[in-house]
């Protein structure tokens, strides 16, 4: 028996309207577990790929078929998104009537911030936050995905499809571009001579395209080089999820 091809995809998440948005829009790249480059770069809009896709191996097929890749039908996904793929517990509890007792700082807010953004304010990093900021368009629409195509918790910032096939993650490209272990590892990655320029050095339209390919590595590297990137401590609540980052990217 064929052991399935394992494709990393990273999506740099645009506004569910982002049709006409110069700036900000859904892009897609795909590498292989080779670091090649997988069809080619894709920038769009989702939203009529996630309504039509009946199921996550739909989805998968759809997804390929946007960046020219013509998939088998067995092929085994691990994506990263750059978006929250949940709202922190604090704040959901407070739907239901729960408040917290004391409140400080804008970052130490549970309300604002689940704890993984508050781990990695502490380390350096500093992530939008769902609520405070303007990207709770896009934090929706990857929690759709989630709810939709991937809703298993396997492990801390790790959620699956029913059948495994779809593995996603939240990945986090701006500390990724300041990574020297991630400066190598984009060194390496094997793509046409077409596709250097919009990766490498992109245009001020293109910057979400190469936020994908940053995720896409991070994706690779949670499988590939886990040393390269920090994982969650026990403590870290799954519900809330984690956010993948290049272990040099942090400070103390």
């Amino acid at each position: 028996m064929s052991v399935p091809e394992s494709l990393y995809i990273g999506w740099d998440v645009g506004g569910w309207n982002c049709d006409n948005n110069p700036s900000s829009r859904d892009a897609l790249v795909v590498i292989d577990k080779t670091l090649h480059l997988v069809g080619t770069p894709w920038r769009g809009n989702l939203r009529a790929t996630l309504n039509e896709s009946p199921t996550s191996r739909n989805l998968i097929h759809r997804l390929l078929e946007l960046c020219q890749y013509k998939a088998s039908g067995s092929e085994r996904v691990v994506m990263a998104v750059d978006t929250p793929l949940a709202l922190p517990t604090a704040l959901l509890a407070l739907a239901q009537g729960a408040a917290v007792e004391t409140l400080g700082r804008s970052q130490d807010n549970p309300y604002l911030y689940r704890e993984t953004e508050r781990w990695l304010f502490q380390r350096g990093v500093t992530p939008l936050s769902p609520i405070k900021d303007m990207i709770g368009s896009q934090a929706t629409k990857g929690m759709h995905l989630l709810a939709r195509f991937a809703p298993h918790i396997a492990v801390c910032g790790q959620w699956q499809s029913a059948e495994g096939t779809l593995c996603v993650v939240e990945g986090y490209p701006t500390p990724a571009k300041r990574s020297e272990v991630f400066a190598a590892l984009r060194a390496r990655v094997a793509m046409p001579p077409e596709f250097a320029p919009i990766l490498h050095h992109p245009t001020p339209k293109q910057q979400d395209i190469q936020d994908a390919w940053h995720c896409a590595l991070l994706a690779w590297s949670v499988e590939h080089a886990k040393e390269t990137i920090a994982w969650p401590p026990a403590e870290m609540p799954a519900a809330e999820g984690w956010i993948f980052v290049p272990c040099d990217a942090l400070t103390e």
